[in-house]
């Protein structure tokens, strides 16, 4: 994605939370509601990876944020480098389509402690798109009325991903 579709998907999101009947903000957070805080746009973390495929029965039991548990099917892994670092990440196969949990090194100083999300794309030859760039907080790192799975241990990374949202 180039910097301007970033930047106006990032307007259209503020202007989702601040007006939405369906923003995760209450009445009382949407009052006072400034915008998202994100990191600036970086183009070397929106990636196309190559996907190294699990078994199709390999599922994940994911914890959420309300003590429940979700499964999810674990489809592949990609690796990356990063400052230097090789990561790795896992892609799980979701209802609603591909889900890739993580969490980085400035969890809780810079980014939402429990992780953030993406949806990465499958490309026709089979790659992936995977757009650091739209990193999002889960809901429920805005009120606890959402219920959020917990981004499991394997997406942990030692690596701050500069990219994305970031919280206050």
């Amino acid at each position: 994605m180039t910097r301007e579709s970033v930047l106006a998907l990032r307007r259209q999101k503020d202007d989702f939370f601040r007006n939405s009947p369906h923003s995760p903000l209450t009445d009382e957070q949407k009052a006072v509601f400034q915008g998202l805080s994100y990191y600036d746009y970086n183009p070397d973390l929106d990636l196309i990876v190559d996907v190294i495929p699990f078994d199709e029965d390999d599922y994940a039991q994911v914890f959420t944020t309300k003590d429940t548990i979700r499964n999810y099917r674990r489809y592949g892994e990609f690796t990356f480098t990063i400052e230097g670092q090789k990561a790795r990440l896992t892609i799980y196969a979701a209802p609603h389509g591909f889900f890739l949990p993580f969490v980085d090194a400035n969890a809780g100083s810079e980014t939402y402690p429990a992780g953030r999300y993406l949806e990465p794309e499958q490309l026709p030859d089979g790659r992936f798109h995977v757009d650091f760039n739209q990193a999002y907080n889960p809901y429920c790192a805005y009120n606890d009325r959402w219920e959020c799975p917990i981004t499991p241990a394997e997406n942990r990374l030692t690596v701050a991903i500069r990219a994305g949202e970031k919280i206050k």
